[in-house]
């Protein structure tokens, strides 16, 4: 019997929909109070330049992940993938330029510190040489971003800007893209490792922003 069914999942994207459901952006506090009719401006940029900072780069992790593509057979859906949020990058720079300068905050030399560590955490999943660990990063990411652009479309919102739709992958794509990849007990395994590390540093993410919306509280 596979982790999966182990888990009462039904394969790799069950799991990975599980592992978002329990411990992804969503569920975080400082998403929701994002997410709040009054949430402070400041605070969403604040949050759009975190975002931005973690995942508006190029090379982001899914561009790494295909670069490296320690599974060959997951190269064309990393592709998708990469397609993908090439132009949610965009978007970011778009709500940057609107938001404008990052809000003043205790301590910012710490936090820039540990959006670098996030980023290196990140970059060291999608560079890893066991099969599974970078596509189960790459499928978190792609999973939990719905929560992300939640946070995202409330900020354009705010700012007055018109946010074009997110051209996310096809789930049926991407569910025929993981249960080929995790076929095997031991590629299933690290799909988990890589999706409940890329949640970890997602969490820390915004224990960092709810921590800097507290210091300028």
């Amino acid at each position: 019997m596979n982790t999966a069914q182990q888990d009462g999942h039904h394969g790799p994207h069950d799991m990975v929909e599980a592992l978002v459901a329990a411990d992804g952006s969503a569920r975080h506090p400082h998403v929701r109070r994002l997410l709040e009719p009054r949430a402070p401006r400041r605070d969403l940029a604040d949050a759009l330049h975190a975002l931005c900072a973690v995942h508006g780069h190029h090379p982001g992790m899914i561009d790494a992940a295909l670069t490296h593509c320690a599974q060959p057979d997951a190269c064309e859906w990393l592709g998708d993938l990469a397609a993908s949020f090439a132009a949610e990058r965009t978007v970011l720079a778009q709500l940057i330029a609107a938001a404008g300068p990052l809000p003043s905050t205790p301590g910012q030399a710490e936090s820039e510190q540990a959006l670098a560590g996030v980023r290196h955490a990140l970059e060291m999943l999608a560079h890893s040489d066991r099969g599974g660990c970078a596509t189960g990063a790459a499928a978190a990411l792609a999973a939990d971003w719905h929560a992300i652009r939640d946070v995202i479309a409330r900020a354009a919102d705010s700012f007055g800007i018109e946010l074009s739709d997110h051209a996310a992958v096809p789930p049926a794509r991407t569910i025929a893209a993981l249960t080929m990849l995790g076929a095997n007990p031991p590629a299933e395994r690290a799909m988990g490792f890589g999706a409940r590390q890329l949640l970890a540093q997602h969490r820390g993410l915004w224990d960092l922003l709810e921590a800097r919306a507290s210091a300028r509280s």
